[in-house]
């Protein structure tokens, strides 16, 4: 390999291979074919590998070329997901429909909803806001949002809600951690005696752990975002318990190690919540039915 591939490289290999042909793509993309020539070429140059058999008529992949492939979708996707997740933070509030989500949904769920909705309805702009789920509730008891989204397990009796997924709490240790090698699972007074990092104050992951145990958490360290406390975890630091959408990377790479539990239930309902009474504005309720796959 003699370099970084681009992504606009990836994206024509994805298009060669749905349309069959380089002059097909070309025109997908808006550039001549003798362009998309030269960019396969460099593509395959990168790569150090043979992407198409030109022999035949058409484009055809070689068998290379469909296993790059399969992973360059993945790369496009993601790449999609981001640019449009960040284009809505980045939105004014001018935006039509203005959003906030607690850290977990907002960065695990958050992105693939808004890719689905721009694609749906690309004219409507998006604001999200990304924040711990009690700072979701004040900003729409001041109007500052359309609509909210939490992973609270009790949403306040003045909002409205509708549930849109299920999420659970697992608790996870950096691989040289003794508990990572332990074989029996751990009770509620197990956990309870840990010295734990956790999210703030306020965070829905906080106060979901903090139902299920009975008892207010009172972390050994505390910090403010998800990907804070997993740094600390794998570091060889506290144990933590955080969502298992937050920690499935690190768990398929085995930067973190799961530690199971015996008798401490952390499932919890992820909730759309909205401003009593009245019904959500359209563009809010569109947002939501989409969420919903309805």
């Amino acid at each position: 390999m003699s370099g970084d591939v681009t992504l606009e490289g990836l994206r024509l290999l994805v298009a060669v291979a749905e349309h069959g042909s380089i002059s097909a793509a070309a025109r997908g993309a808006g550039i001549s074919q003798p362009s998309a020539s030269a960019r396969m070429k460099d593509l395959e140059r990168r790569l150090g590998l043979e992407l198409l058999d030109r022999r035949t008529r058409g484009a055809e992949l070689t068998a290379d070329g469909r296993a790059v492939t399969d992973w360059a979708c993945a790369v496009v996707d993601a790449a999609d997901v981001l640019l449009t997740g960040s284009e809505a933070l980045a939105t004014r509030r001018e935006a039509r429909l203005s959003i906030a989500a607690s850290q977990t949904v907002g960065e695990y769920l958050m992105p693939a909803w808004l890719a689905a909705h721009r694609r749906s309805r690309p004219d409507r702009a998006v604001r999200l806001q990304v924040m711990n789920s009690r700072d979701v509730v004040a900003a729409l008891r001041a109007r500052e949002i359309d609509l909210g989204f939490i992973e609270t397990p009790v949403v306040p009796s003045d909002l409205a809600r509708r549930k849109v997924g299920a999420d659970r709490l697992t608790l996870v240790v950096g691989p040289s951690h003794p508990l990572a090698r332990r074989r029996r699972s751990l009770g509620r007074e197990d956990l309870l005696a840990l010295a734990l990092a956790s999210r703030e104050d306020g965070s829905g992951t906080r106060e979901a752990l903090s139902r299920a145990l009975g008892t207010p958490v009172q972390p050994a360290l505390e910090l403010d975002s998800n990907a804070a406390v997993k740094v600390e975890v794998a570091s060889g630091g506290y144990p933590a318990v955080l969502s298992e959408l937050a920690v499935a990377g690190e768990l398929r790479d085995r930067r973190l190690v799961e530690v199971e539990l015996a008798d401490v239930d952390l499932r919890r309902t992820l909730h759309a919540i909205w401003r009593r009474p009245g019904r959500l504005a359209p563009a809010a309720a569109g947002f939501l039915a989409e969420v919903l796959g309805r």
